[in-house]
């Protein structure tokens, strides 16, 4: 994953073409920061902003089943509706001031992809529209007033559900019940995180093994996390999940696999990546519904009379290839009960 050389200070007005930037031209660029179309002011037409932890290349096949969502409302990019991207590039810190420039150049709606990506939205402002989608809880976190009503500017899908770090490791020992340790890769900014760890702790209690944290907020610490993880402090390996870690898969899948690491990720794009298995909601579907909510928004309804969605279902997902090369075997019962099996 590329990331851009510059201070926050030198974030650009403008970075990438002066023409409109359509989905088609966006998934198919990698490394940029920021991409907003410049001929949006010769047209009165409404512009979604999108405001990412990740970068181009990690998100897009969320950023298709968004399109996919708000085509469904009726939109359709360049005829009705415009769009200007943002990334922090794995780089929260520069969240605050990529927000700011959504709001500065009138986004219509504003799609916050992580918690921390929301938390930079409402701070840039308290009237522009936003969509989240992010893996903390929405109403502890302050993000809204309540699920059903959730008041202002805010609504979204909330991937939250402050057990499943410990579910993951359940599921993950019935693969590896020989494993006596296991690390869990965590972004210490996360909203929330000690209620996780402590489902965690309590997991890893009744099953008898020593659980160890293994902190990463950005890119400015996630190499030393992976070196911690590299050096087998643990038997096995379970992921948060978060905006941050969830834009990494593919160097976390890459690491894994390589040192052969049983590892339990949070959704099932990592094991489509090679990653041995994963348990949680579905990023893809959680973005195809925020296409839908923004749709809505865009023909008028109000953000707090929308209320916040949760995944409809978790997912299993189970790579056998990357199973037998480590010499694990499937129980029949885990094969039945997956969602998804990668071979």
């Amino acid at each position: 994953m590329q990331s851009a050389n510059f201070p926050m200070k030198n974030v650009p007005r403008f970075a990438g073409p002066a023409k409109l930037i359509g989905r088609r031209q966006v998934l198919g660029l990698a490394g940029s920061v920021a991409l907003w179309p410049r001929a949006i002011r010769a047209q009165p037409m409404q512009v979604i902003g999108f405001l990412l932890t990740g970068s181009v290349a990690t998100t897009r096949q969320e950023l298709a089943a968004f399109w996919q969502g708000i085509d469904e409302v009726g939109f359709v990019e360049h005829r009705n509706i415009e769009s200007g991207y943002h990334w922090a590039d794995g780089h929260d810190e520069r969240l605050p001031i990529l927000a700011t420039d959504l709001v500065r150049q009138g986004a219509s709606v504003i799609i916050a992809g992580g918690a921390q990506a929301v938390a930079a939205a409402q701070r840039a402002t308290a009237t522009t529209p936003i969509v989240f989608v992010a893996a903390s809880d929405p109403v502890r976190s302050g993000f809204v007033d309540s699920l059903s009503h959730p008041g202002a500017n805010t609504t979204g899908v909330s991937l939250a559900s402050p057990e499943l770090l410990a579910k993951r490791l359940q599921v993950l020992h019935q693969l590896t019940p020989s494993s006596m340790s296991v690390a869990a890769l965590v972004n210490p900014e996360a909203p929330n995180l000690d209620v996780q760890l402590q489902y965690l702790n309590d997991q890893a209690n009744r099953l008898g093994i020593r659980a160890q944290i293994v902190n990463a907020s950005g890119e400015t610490d996630f190499g030393a996390a992976l070196d911690v993880i590299a050096k087998r402090v643990a038997d096995a390996l379970v992921v948060a999940n978060d905006g941050f870690l969830n834009s990494e898969r593919v160097r976390l899948v890459e690491l894994t696999t390589h040192d052969r690491i049983p590892a339990a990720f949070a959704n099932r794009e990592f094991v489509e990546a090679g990653g041995l298995m994963s348990y949680g909601p579905s990023l893809i579907e959680a973005y195809r519904q925020a296409g839908g909510y923004a749709g809505r928004i865009l023909k008028g309804e109000r953000p707090a009379d929308l209320p916040v969605k949760n995944p409809i279902e978790l997912e299993l997902a189970i790579n056998t290839k990357t199973a037998q090369s480590f010499g694990l075997d499937i129980p029949r019962a885990m094969l039945a009960a997956a969602d998804e099996v990668v071979k």
